[in-house]
């Protein structure tokens, strides 16, 4: 950090392109390197804090979310098993697979319309079985 300091300090005396005098460009060269160092130190702190933030968050997941979502995962396991095999298949393709309506259309040899109708039943089933359950 220091040798890109005394860079860039170097550099900004240049850019100014003024006369030579030893006095004045030594204590115009402390200044500027002074700020610069400052400048950096900010842009590490807030770095670094902003990191320690992130790690805090991550911290967060408590074993009761742990629990909750391990509950929801076999829920969702659960619906998935009683889509129709139709539905699931267009869902899992989706979902899974990223595939656009049109490329499941192609692949199963349907209608896109076809493809919308039986994500939408799915979709409306996971939504009310995860919702609220039975």
């Amino acid at each position: 950090m220091a040798t890109d300091i005394a860079q860039d300090s170097f550099m900004k005396i240049w850019e100014k392109n003024l006369e030579y005098n030893e006095n004045q460009i030594k204590g115009l060269l402390y200044k500027i390197s002074k700020e610069l160092w400052i400048s950096q130190y900010r842009k590490l702190d807030s770095a670094r804090k902003f990191e320690l933030n992130l790690t805090y968050e991550d911290e967060r997941i408590t074993p009761e979310d742990l629990l909750e979502y391990d509950e929801l995962r076999v829920k969702y396991e659960e619906v998935l098993s009683i889509l129709p095999e139709n539905q699931r298949e267009v869902f899992l393709m989706s979902r899974m697979e990223d595939l656009t309506y049109k490329e499941i259309a192609d692949r199963l040899d349907i209608g896109v319309k076809a493809i919308e109708k039986r994500m939408s039943l799915a979709l409306r089933t996971l939504r009310k079985e995860l919702k609220y359950g039975k």
